[in-house]
């Protein structure tokens, strides 16, 4: 794993460098929700090295003069990027679907994290506020 994260996190800073914000997800105590996967699934979900990942990303943004945010990742799968709406039954986390139950916005589960994860990213760009922290 140290490998492929060391592999992702410069892919990254390379690809998007200096003036880039990086968002990501502060995923402490993400072992603790996984420990109820599945047996037979458990490996997949907890064997990724999430803050590992996190550090390498962040002292290779500080190399190339670029940020990175950490959020909080509630709600980031269960926010309609579209109207805001915010609500457990938008999101279907089985069948990685997204619907919004006020605007009716439809997508992937992870794509609309990400779609918000990108929101605060601008926000911070233009406010330098998310509720995020920084961290380089």
């Amino acid at each position: 794993m140290t490998a492929v994260n060391h592999q992702v996190s410069k892919a990254l800073v390379d690809r998007y460098g200096a003036q880039t914000v990086f968002v990501l997800e502060d995923l402490t105590g993400i072992r603790g929700a996984t420990a109820r996967v599945r047996r037979r699934n458990r490996y997949t979900s907890v064997s990724w090295a999430f803050y590992q990942l996190r550090q390498m990303i962040e002292y290779k943004a500080t190399l190339h003069q670029a940020r990175t945010v950490a959020v909080a990742p509630r709600y980031t799968s269960q926010t309609c990027p579209k109207c805001g709406h915010v609500a457990r039954a938008n999101r279907d986390k089985r069948r990685h679907r997204f619907a919004c139950q006020r605007g009716h916005y439809r997508s992937n589960d992870d794509r609309i994290g990400g779609m918000n994860l990108h929101r605060l990213g601008i926000e911070y760009r233009v406010t330098g506020a998310t509720g995020a922290r920084p961290q380089s």
